[in-house]
């Protein structure tokens, strides 16, 4: 069948959607950046407005072999109370983290209709009203892209036409008090197709909360010896005072009439915090010169003062060179941070007055308040430059092969001196030059008809080098597997090998000593204030990783917007990079000279810096199931459920479709559009309403489409049909003449110079989806309610279980395996080998809850069989949280009484509900001093008090 019978099969299909009927006889030319019209004032009903045409290219949507994780629309997104999308992506949790564990870059890949940005900067204070649909891929589509495959991919759809003004104000402190934090934001958005400008300020308080709030038991070593000294608790932060600002800007536009787009963003941000270390302690001598008692000298509060501020720019360039989607990104930031530690003052002539006892002391401690500063200067320099090119330069048999090729440069310097360093000042700088390929070769393809019965079955290859100016050439290959079993079931199996060299900060940061630093000394079960020395180490080897991953991801067939995944990992590394794993005594015993005891044994000194041990493995099963469906609606919510399945499985149709055939890309033909306005519009609706009613029987019979008065086939959908079938068997004259009501009237606004609106729908000329399931989901809607309806929402359920299988750690050849799971442990504590993240809610009628709830399991950090030495237990916890909301624009009696509160919403979050905190004990069921329960956590249960307005 040729791309024009399909466009206009599928503009039959949803033709009660006449949204894009405006567009295309505007003036505003279709691009890759428009998404759908989507005004958030407009009522729900022109949510259908919507055609939804096959053959067009599916630009702003992801073309891979997997399905997505995790599918969002509006409506879903709606239900997660964000304010922003970056708030967005932090309720999403663990749908958007990888579990590869290799840590990736600290979060996922951020696609923009579906397109690569320079950095999440452009987006992340973007309301997520602006969104008309969010996706969340595997780890494998980020390669892509030209990403590294351990990050999860998140496309954001955005809505054609958007604007906003927003102000928030936030308020949140702990139940128990002692420290608050308050925030405000300010934020503009106007999207208008490929145009969009955003510009943002936000700014953030938070008071000090200190050990004394929290009745803090203190470390022997930190007891004032006389009693008139005040607590040093009062000088220990567990929570340091901050405050913060940022600024941004962001400006996309269309440099010509279907030409390149071009994106500039900027970022100003500063942080200051203030945070106490204790009090100086000065020790007295009695005139004969014994050392006598320790005094605490309130004067002299032991401080570290920081400040950062960083300047950021980057840009974007998204443009076609012929079948090729080529984007360029630029992205530069300058760090300048300084930090100010008080100094301990010279006490060296204090001396006791004999004559009075202790006190008073012969000098006055106030005299020495004017301590020096240790001061740490930090500059640091980033410049990133990546161009990909993607396309589909070959076709076989079973489809389209696709290619994305990527090339840049990236140039990092750090130029940092610290007064505490134990050696001069330190300047690195890494120059990288990289490039590679990644090729996904279908090899079935039920689609084409080719090996059919196998299913879809497609073959991935990403190479890639490096070469970096510190460190020589690092290389890194994957191969991956993707068979798509059927419509419903995909299986992946994925082998990464690649090189990796230490950062520039764990190479070269300058060694620090840090007195009166608290450590737990598992040896001697006790915890001491020792001197622990930080910093980088030049001499550390590349990293050689070795992992496989196999998949599943099953759309079940059974429960409608229902996805359950699974994956195994198994990653190997050599020569692993990491700072110096918490002191047991395997781990003293393999870096005995890290440790300095005094004679007693006592722990005195600890070298912290980085370290590298000769093997690390990993083995681990996570399973993931995410649930979602609609509140209220009748009929109208199930044959939105309907659309809903039918999309998944008629999406990866249409895009294909939409690639292939005599038009490519482009939005579809106006003329075509106009023939079936004339067919509605233009025609008696009797003998209309005879032709689709012969088509009817005609699929009844399972006889082929009836023809026209020229001999053209009448072929209409068999879903459009058996939704305007009516109880008889022949189509509903109301349902029919709604429809025909609908874009008639549309055709007659445009005539009278008015384009309609529109709400959730996708644009026809950008999408390319084959819009059979959702064009009858959103017909449901239409043709089951009525103008107003009852009120409805949505729902969700996210689960997620981790398992480790095995977590071990090879020192160093002679050494005994560390083991993670079994009492050993590289920081803090063991590992646990459970953990689970549940989130659940709701969004009706403008009222909204979240609760999400965690759960980590227990673990065992092992002693020695000295004595002295003991065990510790770390229990299993689980914390749950809960957020609400209400959108006081949608009570319309509360509206009309304060004006003021149209478009506002209210908030009230939990963290925290029953103030779980996770228990440590020793072999003796005692709980050492390090691990007690608010220096674990200082926070606990907490509230936050949202006010959001919407102008």
């Amino acid at each position: 069948m040729s791309c024009s019978a399909l466009a206009i099969t599928a503009a039959l299909c949803t033709a009660p959607f006449h949204t894009a009927l405006a567009q295309d006889q505007g003036s505003a030319p279709a691009s890759a950046q428009e998404g759908p019209d989507a005004p958030e004032d407009q009522p729900v009903d022109d949510e259908v407005n919507t055609i939804i045409v096959l053959g067009a290219r599916l630009i702003d949507r992801i073309d891979a072999p997997e399905p997505p994780l995790l599918t969002l629309n509006a409506e879903d997104i709606a239900a997660y109370g964000a304010g922003s999308i970056e708030e967005l992506l932090q309720a999403l949790g663990p749908q958007v983290s990888s579990s590869r564990g290799r840590g990736g870059s600290g979060g996922p890949v951020i696609l923009v209709n579906g397109v690569r940005i320079s950095s999440f900067r452009e987006l992340r204070s973007y309301p997520p009203e602006a969104i008309e649909r969010t996706e969340v891929f595997s780890e494998e589509v980020a390669q892509r892209y030209g990403y590294s495959p351990d990050q999860r991919v998140v496309n954001f759809i955005l809505k054609d036409n958007f604007s906003s003004r927003e102000i928030e104000l936030e308020y949140g402190q702990p139940f128990a008090g002692g420290f608050s934090t308050q925030e405000v934001e300010g934020t503009y958005l106007r999207i208008d197709g490929p145009s969009r400008l955003n510009l943002n300020v936000e700014w953030e308080n938070s008071s000090p909360l200190t050990e004394a709030d929290r009745d803090i038991v203190q470390t022997a070593g930190s007891i004032p010896d006389l009693a008139t000294d005040p607590d040093p608790a009062q000088f220990r932060s567990l929570v340091a005072d901050t405050a913060g600002v940022e600024a941004t800007a962001n400006w996309t536009s269309q440099l010509s009439e279907g030409g390149p787009n071009l994106s500039l963003n900027a970022t100003y941000e500063r942080a200051d915090t203030l945070r106490f270390q204790g009090l100086d302690t000065v020790l007295l001598n009695d005139p004969a010169g014994n050392s006598a008692l320790r005094s605490f000298n309130e004067a002299n509060p032991l401080t570290v003062d920081s400040r950062s501020e960083s300047y950021s720019l980057g840009s974007t360039l998204n443009l076609r060179a012929g079948d090729w989607e080529v984007t360029g990104t630029l992205d530069g930031t300058y760090s300048d941070n300084v930090s100010r530690t008080q100094q301990s003052i010279d006490t060296s002539g204090l001396v006791l007055d004999a004559a009075a006892g202790l006190l008073p002391i012969t000098a006055d401690l106030g005299a020495f308040a004017d301590a020096a500063f240790d001061e740490s200067l930090s500059d640091t320099y980033t410049f990133n430059a990546l161009a990909t090119a993607r396309g589909n330069p070959i076709y076989l048999p079973s489809g389209d092969v696709s290619v994305t090729l990527r090339s840049g440069y990236k140039w990092n310097r750090i130029e940092s001196s610290d007064t505490r360093a134990l050696a001069s000042n330190t300047q690195l700088t890494r120059g990288r030059v990289f490039g590679g390929a990644n090729i996904s070769i279908p090899l079935t393809s039920r689609e084409e008809d080719f090996l059919d019965a196998i299913g879809d079955l497609s073959l991935n290859l990403n190479a890639g080098v490096d070469y970096l100016s510190d460190f020589g050439t690092l290389q890194d290959w994957t191969v991956g597997l993707t068979w798509g079993v059927t419509e419903n079931l995909t299986l992946t199996a994925t082998h990464i090998n690649r090189e990796v060299a230490p950062s520039l900060s764990q190479l070269g940061n300058p060694a620090i000593a840090t007195p009166n630093v608290p450590v737990f000394d598992i040896a001697n079960n006790q915890t001491v204030l020792a001197t622990v020395i930080s910093g980088g180490n030049p001499n550390l080897p590349a990293q050689s990783q070795s992992d496989w991953k196999l998949g599943l991801i099953w759309e079940l067939p059974f429960i409608d917007n229902a996805t359950f995944s699974f994956d195994y990992y198994d990653n190997h590394s050599d020569d692993v990079t990491n700072g110096l794993p918490t002191l047991t005594p395997a781990i003293e015993a393999a870096f005995p000279r890290r440790v300095t005891r005094d004679a007693t044994g006592r722990l005195v000194q600890l070298d912290d810096r980085f370290v590298t041990f000769a093997e690390r493995d990993e083995k681990r099963l996570q399973f993931g199931l995410n649930l979602s469906g609609r509140i209220g609606g009748g009929d109208a919510a199930r044959g939105e459920q309907r659309g809903r399945g039918g999309e998944r499985g008629g999406q990866r149709e249409g895009e294909r479709s939409g690639q292939r055939g005599g038009e490519r890309r482009g939005p579809p033909n106006p003329e075509r559009m106009q023939a079936m306005r004339a067919m509605f519009c233009e025609q008696e609706p009797d003998a209309l309403l005879d032709r689709f009613n012969r088509a009817l029987a005609a699929q009844a019979a399972g006889e082929a489409p009836p023809t026209d008065a020229d001999g053209q086939p009448i072929s209409i959908p068999p879903r459009m049909l058996q939704r305007l079938a009516g109880e008889n068997g022949q189509v509903d004259p109301e349902r029919f003449a709604a429809i025909r009501a609908r874009i008639c009237d549309a055709e007659g606004a445009q005539a009278n110079g008015s384009a309609p609106q529109a709400g959730g729908g996708e644009r026809a000329g950008n999408r390319g989806q084959s819009g059979r399931g959702r064009g009858m989901g959103r017909m449901g809607r239409f043709m089951n309610r009525g103008n107003d309806g009852p009120p409805t929402g949505r729902w969700f359920f996210n689960l997620d279980y981790t398992l480790e299988l095995d977590n071990t750690v090879l020192i160093a050849d002679g050494i005994p395996r560390l083991d993670l799971l079994d009492g050993d442990a590289l920081s803090g504590g063991g590992e646990p080998r459970h953990a689970v993240s549940a989130r659940g809610g709701a969004f009706y009628d403008g009222y909204g809850m979240i609760v999400s709830a965690r759960y980590t399991g227990s673990s065992r950090l092992g002693g020695s069989a000295l004595p002295g030495s003991t065990d510790l237990f770390f229990g299993d916890f689980m914390t749950v949280s809960l957020r609400s909301f209400i959108d006081l624009g949608r009570r319309d009696s509360l509206v009309e009484a304060v004006p003021f509160l149209k478009g506002s919403r209210i908030g009230f979050d939990i963290d925290n509900l029953f103030d779980a905190r996770q228990r440590v004990v020793d072999s003796n069921g005692i709980t050492p001093q390090r691990y007690q329960p608010f220096l674990v956590d200082p926070v606990g249960r907490s509230f936050e008090i949202e006010f959001r307005k919407m102008f």
